[in-house]
C-alpha cells in the first residue's frame, strides 16, 4: 500500500454559501492519513462556484476513502462530492 493523490469537487448547496469557510472546515474534518495540499474555488455555471480540493490520502487503512467522504458530506452548505482524479503514487 502507499499513497493516493486525489482531487475532489465540493459543490454548494447555492451560490449563498461561503467557500473561505467550506475550506476552513475543510481542514478539521479531514480524518487521519489525508493531507490537504491545494484548495481552489472555481466557478460552475450562473454565479455557482465550487471547492477543487487536492489531498494525498495514506491508503494503509482500507476504510479511509469511505472516511473521508462521509467527512466532507458533513461540511454544511455542501450538497454534493466527486473525485474528479486520483492516481496513485
Amino acid at each position: 500500500m502507499g499513497q493516493i493523490a486525489s482531487t475532489y469537487d465540493l459543490m454548494p448547496e447555492s451560490t449563498e454559501i461561503d467557500l473561505q469557510g467550506v475550506i476552513a472546515k475543510l481542514k478539521e474534518v479531514l480524518p487521519a492519513g489525508v493531507e490537504l495540499k491545494e484548495t481552489s474555488i472555481k466557478p460552475v455555471a450562473f454565479g455557482l462556484e465550487k471547492v477543487v480540493a487536492f489531498m494525498v490520502i495514506d491508503d494503509t487503512d482500507e476504510s479511509i476513502g469511505g472516511k473521508l467522504e462521509d467527512a466532507m458530506r458533513g461540511i454544511p452548505g455542501i450538497s454534493e462530492i466527486a473525485c474528479v482524479d486520483s492516481t496513485n503514487l
